[in-house]
């Protein structure tokens, strides 16, 4: 069984009186342990998309299940775990909170989910471990440079060990020596069973990954398997 499936989703946006169609019928289904690169120009759906598997939004029509979960009938407390236990997200500002340290900002998804300081301790510092910050625990995000802010927004991603990892332009804020560092963990990530999720309109980015889906129009135009996938360094 896929662990992501959409079927003829739909979003349409009321701005004033005016409704505006973000997605028009998506329908796509994303096998476990797979690395995939959505991409498409801005206002193509790319992100809409995102917020929805996410659920970090609902979509006006259509259905979405992840691991076999109909998302869509969950309640709002069921739908705020799955969010917390079963999906990391990377974002493009890093998001972090800015007088809280690093491993601070790593347990905060376990502060949702009720884990204990010392649990939670423990796991936030094997998360920094994990993306090779295990001296910089104690420092504050304006201490940190711009890639080590983001593999401590990985980290915290990773720490409730989800099933799904989104990345939404996940190197925009970063230089190209960099954003290949970042990108060369995420491959690492996927070949050790995670699925991945990369939105973005960065070719380069988007060469990491084994299969890429192209959106115009709230639609999708294309979805092909990447015949010259880039190797991580």
């Amino acid at each position: 069984m896929p662990l992501v499936v959409v079927s003829d989703l739909t979003k349409t946006y009321l701005l004033g009186q005016t409704a505006v169609p973000a997605l028009r019928g998506v329908t796509l289904a994303i096998d476990r342990g797979e690395f995939v690169a959505v991409m498409g120009s801005s206002g193509s759906g790319k992100s809409t998309l995102m917020n929805l598997l996410g659920c970090l939004d609902a979509p006006s029509s259509g259905s979405y299940h992840l691991a076999g979960q109909d998302v869509l009938r969950l309640s709002s407390n069921k739908l705020a775990a799955v969010r917390n236990t079963s999906i990391g997200f990377v974002f493009q500002q890093f998001n972090l909170l800015a007088r809280a340290t690093a491993l601070e900002n790593v347990e905060l998804p376990m502060v949702y989910a009720g884990l204990g300081r010392r649990e939670r301790r423990r796991r936030a510092r094997n998360a920094l471990a994990q993306v090779g910050l295990s001296d910089r625990g104690h420092h504050r995000p304006s201490q940190l440079s711009g890639g080590q802010q983001q593999r401590v927004a990985i980290a915290r991603a990773l720490v409730n060990q989800p099933l799904l990892l989104l990345a939404d332009e996940p190197t925009g804020a970063l230089d190209s020596v960099t954003s290949e560092e970042i990108m060369a963990f995420l491959v690492r990530l996927n070949e050790g069973g995670l699925t991945v999720i990369v939105v973005t309109h960065d070719a380069e980015v988007a060469r990491y990954a084994r299969r890429v889906i192209h959106f115009k129009d709230g639609r999708v135009v294309s979805d092909d398997l990447n015949q010259h996938i880039r190797a991580a360094a």
